[in-house]
């Protein structure tokens, strides 16, 4: 069936840890039990759609229409019956873009966990393997904690690079500023603006959750939604500090730039000023009239040179004595 090939996986999740893997019309009759089955979908195929108006009949079309948005952000929507969440993860595929952020939607109920992805999220890898080797989610609850909890902690080494590499500029910058480390900068403040962009609206739906009443989230859930609150809390402050010191190391560079042009102009002025007079002194001499002194002398050329290099030496003696340089 088209249904069937929009299904990337099924399990039934059975209480102790492990799963088990769901086919065909397995997958409809368990989905209408009591017992907890997760059905992973991919949002892309244009079976999906058809399948969750069929086979969960039950769900309000606002939440399909949610479920299936080419666009989303994080929020959180509850329902007496369950919990429609829209999550995103850092995208660790190869050839991406960690700020391209990937997005999971989700409707859990105490009974049925249904997922879908646009592109491969490797937190709900984790969860199906956990499943697998028999150390996974118990119950909803689980899986839901368990599923933040990956999420964020997959993000924790990327922004540790981001806090390396802002480390880098700052002592290349310190060391010898290059204007072509401005373009760096900016692709690390965009990192980090682009992060917080959605990371910020997912504290909230943790937020939410830690108050939330619904009956099959006990204390113990919450309390570990707690600790992945406090962990998001972190990374949005880390996020801010990223993004604020990579502006000052912008402008820190920038002030030594326009420092070392400023040097370099004072540098070019001083022999200016120090060759303005030499050059008034030959141009006066070198016009093609009578009356040009020492023009009889086979001696005014030395006498000349002579001259002219008593007028450097007295010239920087005076911009030495005034500290211009």
């Amino acid at each position: 069936m088209t249904e069937e090939n929009a299904i990337i996986y099924a399990i039934k999740i059975n209480g102790d840890g492990s799963g088990t893997k769901l086919v065909g019309e397995d997958i409809s009759k368990l989905i209408r039990a009591e017992d907890l089955a997760w059905v992973h979908f991919d949002a892309t195929h244009p079976g999906t759609r058809p399948w969750l108006e069929q086979e969960l009949q039950y769900l309000d079309p606002i939440i399909i229409d949610a479920l299936l948005a080419d666009e989303t952000r994080p929020r959180i929507v509850e329902f007496p019956e369950g919990v429609l969440l829209i999550l995103r993860g850092v995208n660790l595929n190869e050839n991406a873009s960690p700020e391209d952020m990937v997005s999971i939607r989700l409707w859990i109920d105490e009974h049925r966990i249904i997922s879908l992805r646009r592109r491969k999220l490797k937190a709900v890898v984790d969860i199906r393997e956990q499943l697998e080797q028999g150390k996974g989610p118990k119950n909803s609850a689980d899986f839901l904690v368990s599923l933040s909890s990956r999420l964020f902690e997959r993000m924790e080494p990327v922004f540790t690079e981001l806090d390396e590499r802002t480390d880098d500029i700052e002592e290349s910058i310190l060391e010898e500023p290059d204007l072509e480390e401005r373009s760096e900068i900016i692709n690390i403040r965009k990192q980090a603006i682009m992060f917080r962009r959605y990371i910020v609206p997912q504290r909230d739906v943790l937020m939410h959750l830690r108050t939330t009443e619904l009956a099959w989230l006990d204390t113990s859930h919450k309390r570990r939604i707690q600790e992945s609150y406090d962990r998001v809390t972190r990374y949005i402050e880390d996020l801010d500090m990223i993004r604020e010191r990579a502006q000052v190391v912008k402008d820190e560079l920038q002030n030594m730039l326009a420092d070392r042009l400023n040097k370099n102009m004072y540098v070019l002025s001083v022999i200016a000023a120090i060759f303005l007079p030499l050059g008034f002194l030959t141009g006066l001499l070198g016009i093609n009239v009578g009356g040009i002194p020492g023009a009889d002398n086979s001696m005014s050329f030395l006498i000349f040179c002579g001259i002219l290099t008593a007028i450097v030496v007295f010239q920087i003696w005076l911009f030495k004595k005034m500290k211009w340089f």
